[in-house]
């Protein structure tokens, strides 16, 4: 089983950046669909960004596209989510997530929730 934990989270003012990071440990699952996901005031959990490590294909909301950039290391299997120019409505819970499995990048995108989660760390973002 693996073991994800978010950090980097904080508050900011509106503008401002934030890098978050994510520690997997135990069955690292490198190689599978990783994404950071956020609940935000009234909504659902939604998909921010998602990247497929087999072929570096990233996705990512609407939203956020051209402020944030996913990454990640394989040699620390650490994921990384750089946010820029930051808005009071990116404030929420950030979580990062891993499949179990290698379901290809089809099944990579931002709409799908994926199947190991972390506890998640805040961000707030204020105007």
């Amino acid at each position: 089983q693996v073991g994800l934990v978010e950090s980097g989270g904080g508050s900011v003012q509106a503008g401002g950046s934030l890098r978050l990071s994510c520690a997997a440990s135990g069955d690292t699952y490198s190689n599978h669909c990783m994404g950071w996901y956020r609940t935000t005031t009234g909504t659902k959990r939604e998909g921010v960004a998602t990247i497929y490590p087999g072929s570096g294909e990233t996705y990512y909301r609407d939203s956020v596209e051209g402020r944030f950039t996913i990454s990640q290391d394989k040699a620390t299997n650490t994921l990384y989510l750089q946010m820029n120019s930051l808005k009071p409505e990116d404030t929420g819970m950030y979580y990062c997530a891993v499949d179990k499995k290698d379901y290809g990048t089809r099944w990579c995108g931002v709409g799908r929730l994926l199947e190991v989660w972390g506890r998640g760390t805040q961000v707030t973002v204020s105007s």
